[in-house]
């Protein structure tokens, strides 16, 4: 990996995506499947777990990095939900970093940015990879 931008990467986040990450992590707020409790809770929308907004993304620095194994540290601040419409489509996430300098342990931070339809998702998103 050299100080360089990484390749965007796209990930498509549906209904049915937040109905197993759900089941998988045990968080079945209903923000997460119910536009009427959504709306009611002042959302335009239901909305994708913030954990699997960053859990794309730590996905794609991994695959930057040339495996999981090689992210030292991901760290960012949730800024927008991913609004998920209720439709076989889905919503897209955009993933892109910027790596930086390779520091004298060599390893090297990224600045991640996570858009979904222009809007920044994942603000001061950072990783350490080893590549």
């Amino acid at each position: 990996m050299s100080p360089l931008a990484t390749p965007p990467r796209t990930f498509t986040v549906t209904r049915a995506d937040l109905v197993r990450y759900a089941g998988a992590s045990e968080d079945f707020n209903p923000i997460h499947y119910s536009d009427r409790v959504a709306t009611a809770m002042g959302l335009p929308g239901v909305i994708a777990h913030g954990m699997l907004t960053m859990a794309l993304a730590a996905r794609a620095v991994g695959d930057w990095a040339g495996g999981p194994d090689r992210v030292l540290s991901f760290t960012v601040r949730f800024t927008s939900p991913v609004l998920v419409p209720d439709d076989d489509e889905g919503v897209e996430v955009v993933v892109e970093g910027e790596a930086g300098e390779p520091a004298e342990d060599g390893t090297v931070p990224v600045a991640v940015t996570a858009t979904c339809g222009g809007e920044v998702v994942l603000g001061r998103a950072r990783a350490v990879v080893r590549p």
